[in-house]
């Protein structure tokens, strides 16, 4: 397992210093949030072709195929988006004294790529190990039965939910507008939502694998769900959204949940 998971980590790093580069010439790494996902998705695959004899049991399938699935989508997702509204104004915070003082390259290396590429392996690592942990015969078992619905879950949340942002920011109509119907009526992250079940769902297909692997892995789930409610995710967003909208998100924010599906208050 330990040369499985030093592969991926030559195979990130090398992507990684591809993709600084052409940040680097178009000067722009808004992009990378793209990767985040893209990235995951191949480490599960390249997990998959390293699986120790070379012979990846059903429970090593099953969880390549659900970290890939999320992984791509998420990836095209956001690589379109970038692709229309060209730089995220939140690395161009990061970046904007660095750029000031020609500093770019490194910083950009440094506070993005190399940050992005750890938090990825790591965010990653319950894929990685519960794939490179089930050669043959490793069956699905019950547990991987109820990761696999959690994950589910997520997906349905995840991929509905940016589709029916997709289509409210489309409407011009909708320009100044917050969106409350949906899923969005119920919480007000659905996408967050969901990804905090796909990996806490793949967690529990690691955990399939063996519990000590989850107990190695289980920082990944765990940092994210930081990440998504405290960090990065919601509290970012939030903070730029009741700038933005003003006393509408705040209506929004006082009747729907923040995060976990609930019944909109009165």
């Amino acid at each position: 397992m330990t040369d499985g998971l030093l592969m991926n980590a030559a195979i990130l790093l090398v992507l990684i210093l591809i993709q600084w580069v052409i940040s680097v010439r178009i000067n722009d790494v808004s992009f990378v949030d793209a990767f985040w996902g893209a990235g995951m998705g191949l480490l599960a695959i390249a997990s998959w072709l390293h699986v120790p004899g070379g012979n990846p049991g059903d429970l090593a399938t099953l969880i390549m195929v659900m970290a890939a699935a999320w992984g791509f989508r998420l990836g095209i997702y956001l690589l379109r988006r970038w692709s229309h509204e060209g730089e995220d104004k939140r690395y161009n915070r990061i970046l904007r004294k660095d750029r000031e003082k020609g500093n770019f390259a490194i910083a950009a290396l440094v506070k993005v790529w190399l940050m992005q590429a750890v938090l990825l392996f790591m965010v990653s690592s319950p894929a990685q190990v519960g794939i490179l942990a089930s050669p043959e015969p490793a069956p699905i078992t019950p547990l991987a039965v109820v990761g696999l619905a959690l994950y589910l879950v997520g997906i349905f949340f995840e991929w509905v939910g940016d589709w029916q942002l997709s289509r409210f920011k489309a409407n011009s109509a909708n320009e100044g507008k917050v969106l409350d119907t949906g899923l969005w009526r119920y919480t007000r992250h659905p996408n967050y939502f969901g990804d905090f079940c796909a990996w806490w769902g793949i967690w529990l297909c690691c955990a399939a694998a063996g519990w000590e692997y989850a107990l190695y892995t289980v920082i990944g789930p765990v940092f994210l769900s930081f990440t998504l409610t405290k960090w990065s995710g919601v509290a970012l967003l939030e903070k730029g959204m009741d700038k933005s909208k003003g006393d509408k998100y705040a209506d929004y924010k006082r009747r729907t949940s923040a995060f976990i599906p609930m019944p909109p208050r009165k």
